[in-house]
C-alpha cells in the first residue's frame, strides 16, 4: 500500500534541512573514519589476542626504558612489550580463593562483576620488582612481583627438560632452578599483604596511586560500603597519614582521575602532590552538583601535633573550571572531570595540564578539553581562603587574618627554612587548616575557554593523551581522545590570527570490534604507537596512517597530519631529517596550489569515467563521496554534443546528498556527462565522472517482451508516494545518519495509518497539508578513504524505480 502524507514528501523535505551544515560543525567531523574491520586491514593496529577469562583491562604502568607495558585486569597481571603486545606476554593469574569469593557473593555482590581480585595499583618498587593491590573481591591485598622477563611457564619447562638429564651433583640442580628464578615474571611467595587503604574494596569506586621514595600515595574508599574516601600515605618510614574522616568540606564522594609529582622550585621539601578528581557538594536549599577539583599535599607532611595528629595538615583544594561562556553571560559547565593528562615541558616546575569533562544532564549532553598553566594554579593557591559563617551562608573570600606560616606551606622549604616538621606549626595554622581547605578562586582554562567542544553527539570523552610532534613549519600537540563507544579521535587545534583557534579531527577509529568505553591509554613517542584498553582488551595502534588521506600531494597537503608529508610519490610519514626539497607538507595553512606545485596538473588524470544507464520515469542515484567533510561538492552536467557546463543544483525532482545526487521521474533531457567536484582550500579535484544514459520507457519494454517477461505497469508522472519497501531502498542508498530520526518518525505514523479505520485514515492523511520544516542539529559526518582507492571506486549504480518491476541499470567503466 502506498503511503501519503507527511512520510509522502517529507523525508526529502527534512533531508533538505538535515544535508545543510555549518562549518563548525563540518570541522568536527573527522576527514577519515575508520571502522574496526578497515582499521585491522591497514596492518597499523594489533589486538591482544591471548583468550583469558577476564574483562577490565586498564593500562596502569609503562616503562619505556624497558619496552614494558603493565596492564591489570580482573584476575590477570599481565606484562606486554611495547614492541608487540602479542610477542611472548607474560602473565600472572591471581585470582582470590574460593572461600572468599563465597564470602563476597553472600555479601551480596555480583559474583562477576564485583567479586574478582580486579588489579588497580601497579607500580615501580624498584629494579627488580613491583608493587601490585587488587580489590580481592571487596577485601584488598597487595603483594610484590617480579619483573622478570620470562613466563612462569618458562620455570616449568626448565624443570621438566632437567629432570630428563642425568646430573651427578644435585646442588647444581638446585642452582639453575634459583638462577631461572630470577628471570620470571611471578609473585613473590609470601609477600601478600592488606591493601586497606591502597586499593578500594569497589571496582567500580576509581582511585589513583603513586609510589614516591618508598611511600605509597593513595587517593581510595577504604571501607566496604564505599562511604569513607581518604587521601593516604602508607609504607615507607613517615608517617601514616590520611584526610580528615567523614569531614565533607575535605572530600565529598569523589571519584579520583589523576595523581602527579610537581615540584615548586629547586628546594625538595616544597615538592607537592596534586590529586585530580571530581566531587558531590551540596548547599542548603540547592540540589548535589558534580564539581572538577585539584587538591594538593605535601609530601613531607607529618600532620599536627596536637590536632590534625596522623592527618594531613597542608591539605588544599580548589575548582576546576571549564566552560563555554554564552550571548547572555551565563556560563555553561563541564564539571565532571572523566580524565587528565600531564604534558611534561623543559621545566619540570611547570608542565600543562590537559583534562577531559563531560556533562550528562537531561537536557544537555556533551564533552570539552581544557588546559590549565601551572601559573594559574598556583596563583588559586596563593589565593584567599573561602569562608563560610554557617550552613545557611554563602561562600566568601576569608578576609581575617592569615596565619604564619600560611596555611598549605610546606615545612623547611622556601618560606619556612626554620620549621623542619608541620608538628611545628603553631596550633591556629593546624585549626585554620581544618576548617577552611577550599580556596575562594577557581581555576580557569588557559584564555578562559575549553579547546575542544562536543555537544549533542551520541559518545562523551572518557581519556585524553598528548603527543607533541615536530612538522616542517613547527611544533604541534596532537591530541588523543577515547570515546564511551569505543573510538579514538586525533585532533590538532591551531591558532588563528584573530585570537581564535582552528580544530581539525584528522582521523577517527574504531579500536574495538564491539562498542566499549576506553578505560585507559598511553603513547609512546619512541615507538609511535599508541595503547588502548577497555573491558573488552587491549590494543596497540600507529599514531599515523599517512596513506589514508589519498594518493594526491593535494591530499596529503589538505590533510594538515602533523605527522605526514608528501614525499614526492606518496603521503608518507613526516621525517625531519629528509631533504627540503622532496617534503611538501603545510599543516597550518595545508595549501595545497603552492605546496604541490608540479603534482597537481596530474590530480585529476586518473579519474575514471563510468557509464550508468536509467529508465525513463524512474529514478537513479548517482554516487559521488567528498574525501574530506570540509570540501564543497558541485555537480555540472554537459549534454551530448555540448561543451556548455550547467550547474546542477536541487529541485522538486533533484536532490543533492552528502553520498551523491538523487534523480525521480528520469527524463531524455537527464542524459550527459555528470561531473562531481569538490572544492577545499581553493583547490579544486574531480572525484567522479559519470555517463549517465536515459532509456526510453518504451524501448525497456519491447525488450522485456521480447525476453518472454511481463512489462512494467505505465509510468504516471504524479507525485512520489513510496511503500514502506522502497522507502528502506531510499534509506540505504542516502546512508545518512539523521535518517534514522526520519525512519522511525515514519514508521511510526504509518503504524497509526494501519490501525485506523479506512476512513479516519483518509481523514488523517487529508489534514496533513502543510510540512514544517524541522531543523535537527546535523551530526558530523564521517569519512574513510583507503590507501589505492580512487574516484571510481565509489561509482556504484543504482535504480529504484516506481513500478514493481523495475530493474537496476548496469554500469559500465571505461577511461
Amino acid at each position: 500500500m502506498a503511503r501519503s502524507g507527511l512520510c509522502a514528501v517529507g523525508p526529502l523535505l527534512l533531508l533538505a534541512t538535515l544535508v545543510l551544515a555549518s562549518t563548525d560543525e563540518l570541522q568536527a567531523a573527522p576527514r577519515v573514519f575508520l571502522p574496526f574491520k578497515e582499521l585491522r586491514s591497514t596492518g597499523t593496529s594489533h589486538h591482544f589476542s591471548y583468550v583469558l577469562n577476564t574483562s577490565d583491562f586498564r593500562i596502569l604502568r609503562m616503562d619505556e626504558d624497558y619496552d614494558r607495558m603493565y596492564v591489570g585486569s580482573k584476575d590477570y597481571i599481565l606484562s606486554l612489550d611495547l614492541r608487540d603486545i602479542n610477542r611472548e606476554p607474560l602473565i600472572i593469574h591471581w585470582p582470590v580463593t574460593q572461600q572468599r569469593k563465597t564470602e563476597c557473593t553472600l555479601s551480596g555482590k555480583d559474583v562477576n562483576g564485583e567479586c574478582g581480585n580486579f588489579i588497580r595499583v601497579i607500580e615501580p618498587w624498584n629494579r627488580t620488582h613491583l608493587y601490585v593491590c587488587g580489590t580481592g573481591a571487596y577485601n584488598p591485598i597487595c603483594t610484590y612481583v617480579h619483573r622478570g622477563h620470562k613466563p612462569q611457564s618458562a620455570l616449568h619447562l626448565q624443570m621438566t627438560q632437567m629432570r630428563g638429564r642425568r646430573s651427578s651433583r644435585a646442588a647444581e640442580t638446585t642452582f639453575d632452578q634459583s638462577a631461572l628464578q630470577e628471570y620470571v615474571f611471578h609473585l613473590e611467595p609470601g609477600k601478600e599483604e592488606s591493601g586497606k587503604g591502597k586499593c578500594s574494596y569497589d571496582p567500580k569506586l576509581n582511585g589513583v596511586s603513586a609510589l614516591i621514595n618508598g611511600e605509597l600515595y593513595a587517593g581510595v574508599y577504604v571501607d566496604f560500603m564505599g562511604t569513607d574516601s581518604a587521601i593516604f600515605r602508607t609504607l615507607g618510614t613517615q608517617t601514616a597519614m590520611r584526610t580528615d574522616q567523614y569531614n565533607s568540606r575535605w572530600l565529598s564522594e569523589p571519584s579520583f582521575v589523576r595523581v602527579q609529582l610537581i615540584p615548586d622550585s629547586a628546594e625538595r621539601n616544597d615538592d607537592k602532590l596534586y590529586f585530580f578528581f571530581r566531587e558531590q557538594t551540596s548547599e542548603v536549599g540547592q540540589r548535589p552538583k558534580t564539581l572538577a577539583r585539584i587538591g594538593r599535599i605535601c609530601l613531607n607532611d607529618d600532620g599536627g601535633h596536637c590536632c590534625l595528629v596522623n592527618k594531613w595538615s597542608s591539605f588544599l583544594k580548589a575548582r576546576l573550571i571549564c566552560s563555554v561562556p554564552g550571548d547572555d553571560g551565563i556560563e555553561t559547565h563541564f564539571d565532571e572531570l572523566r580524565d587528565v593528562y600531564i604534558q611534561p615541558t623543559q621545566d619540570t616546575k611547570n608542565p600543562v595540564i590537559y583534562a577531559v569533562f563531560s556533562v550528562s544532564g537531561s537536557v544537555f549532553k556533551g564533552s570539552a578539553v581544557c588546559v590549565y598553566s601551572m601559573a594559574d594554579i598556583r596563583m588559586v593557591f596563593n589565593g584567599p581562603f573561602a569562608h563560610k559563617e554557617g550552613p545557611n551562608y554563602q561562600w566568601v573570600p576569608y578576609t581575617g587574618k592569615i596565619p604564619y606560616p600560611r596555611p598549605g606551606t610546606c615545612p623547611g622549604g622556601t618560606f619556612t627554612p626554620n620549621m623542619k616538621s608541620t608538628k611545628d606549626y603553631p596550633d591556629e595554622v593546624i585549626s585554620f587548616m581544618r576548617t577552611h581547605p577550599t580556596m575562594y578562586h577557581a581555576v580557569y582554562p588557559v584564555h578562559k575557554r575549553p579547546l575542544v567542544v562536543r555537544t549533542d553527539v551520541d559518545y562523551q570523552f572518557t581519556t585524553i593523551t598528548v603527543d607533541q610532534v615536530a612538522a616542517a613549519d613547527g611544533n604541534y600537540e596532537v591530541l588523543f581522545l577515547g570515546t564511551d563507544k569505543g573510538t579514538v579521535q586525533k585532533v590538532i587545534v591551531l591558532p588563528r590570527d584573530d585570537l581564535q583557534t582552528e580544530e581539525l579531527v584528522l582521523e577517527e577509529v574504531e579500536v574495538f570490534k564491539v562498542p566499549t568505553s576506553i578505560t585507559s591509554m598511553q603513547i609512546s613517542s619512541k615507538r609511535q604507537q599508541l595503547y588502548v584498553a577497555s573491558d573488552a582488551g587491549v590494543s596497540h595502534l600507529a599514531l599515523h596512517r599517512c596513506h589514508a588521506y589519498g594518493e594526491a600531494c593535494a591530499d596529503c597537503c589538505l590533510a594538515r597530519d602533523p605527522y605526514c608529508a608528501w614525499d614526492g610519490k606518496t603521503c608518507s610519514r613526516y621525517s625531519a631529517s629528509q631533504k627540503r626539497r622532496s617534503r611538501r607538507q603545510d599543516v597550518k595553512y595545508g595549501n595545497p596550489i603552492r605546496q604541490c606545485r608540479g603534482y597537481n596538473s596530474n590530480a585529476n588524470k586518473n579519474t575514471l569515467e563510468a557509464v550508468q544507464y536509467g529508465v525513463e520515469g524512474s529514478s537513479t542515484f548517482l554516487e559521488c563521496q567528498a574525501r574530506s567533510p570540509q570540501a564543497a561538492i558541485r555537480w555540472h552536467q554537459l549534454r551530448d554534443n555540448s561543451d556548455r557546463r550547467k550547474e546542477v543544483r536541487s529541485d522538486g525532482r533533484v536532490l543533492r546528498t552528502d553520498e551523491g545526487l538523487l534523480l525521480r521521474s528520469l527524463q531524455p533531457s537527464d542524459s550527459g556527462l555528470y561531473v562531481c567536484s569538490g572544492t577545499e582550500k581553493n583547490f579544486k579535484h574531480v572525484l567522479t565522472r559519470l555517463q549517465l544514459v536515459v532509456l526510453g520507457s518504451g524501448a525497456v519494454n519491447a525488450a522485456l517482451q521480447e525476453s518472454g517477461q511481463p512489462a512494467p505497469p505505465p509510468l504516471q508522472p504524479a507525485p512520489w508516494t513510496p511503500s514502506a519497501g522502497q522507502y528502506q531502498d531510499l534509506l540505504t542508498i542516502l546512508s545518512q545518519p539523521e535518517m534514522g530520526l526520519i525512519n522511525q518518525y515514519c514508521q511510526d505514523y504509518w503504524s497509526l495509518g494501519d490501525s485506523l479505520p479506512g476512513d479516519a485514515r483518509a481523514k488523517e492523511v487529508t489534514e496533513v497539508t502543510e510540512v514544517t520544516e524541522v531543523k535537527e542539529q546535523r551530526k558530523p559526518r564521517n569519512r574513510r578513504h583507503h590507501q589505492g582507492e580512487g574516484p571510481h571506486h565509489h561509482m556504484q549504480s543504482h535504480s529504484h524505480p516506481h513500478h514493481q518491476g523495475g530493474r537496476s541499470p548496469l554500469t559500465d567503466t571505461r577511461k
